[in-house]
This record gives C-alpha cells, structure tokens and sequence, in this order.
C-alpha cells in the first residue's frame, strides 16, 4: 500500500470520527456553558450540580443521535469493504 493511500485512509478515519463525536461534544460544551452560567448567577459552586447536568445532556444526546451514528458508521465501513482491494496491494 502507498503512503498516499495510508494517508487517505487515515484521513478519512479522523474525518468519520469528528462528524461522530462533534454533535454529542457541542451538546456537552452547550450545556457546561449553560451551567457555569446559571452557577456564576446564583453563586453555587457545588460539584454535583455542574456534573451531573453535562452527564445526563451527553447521554441523551448520544441515546438520541446513535441511529444517525449507526447510520454514518456503516455506511463508512460498506464503502471501506467495497474499495478494499486498493488497500491490499
């Protein structure tokens, strides 16, 4: 395999996994910003309060986006294995 093809692969890995993780990271930046807001307001600074919030917004998000992530993983890997044979030469 050339190293342009590495390359390729590669980068269209990296590319598959930012498109994966970015919804469920802008959700959990959206709701930590969220949250440091409301506790600079109202002067709570207790642990549980900023945590707890982010948990439950990243695993609602990821509940919620894992058919359309599903979706995007498989068709990568469909259009991994149909082009498979420039990777073995």
């Amino acid at each position: 395999m050339s190293t342009e093809g590495i390359i390729g692969l590669v980068r269209s890995t990296l590319e598959i996994a930012l498109w994966l993780a970015a919804p469920v990271l802008i959700i959990g930046s959206l709701v930590s910003v969220l949250v440091s807001i409301g506790q600079v307001l109202t002067s709570i600074q207790d642990a549980t309060i900023s945590t707890v919030p982010k948990l439950a917004a990243v695993g609602i998000a990821t509940f919620l986006l894992l058919p359309w992530t599903f979706r995007k993983l498989v068709g990568f890997t469909i259009g991994l294995f149909q082009d498979f044979h420039k990777y073995l030469g």
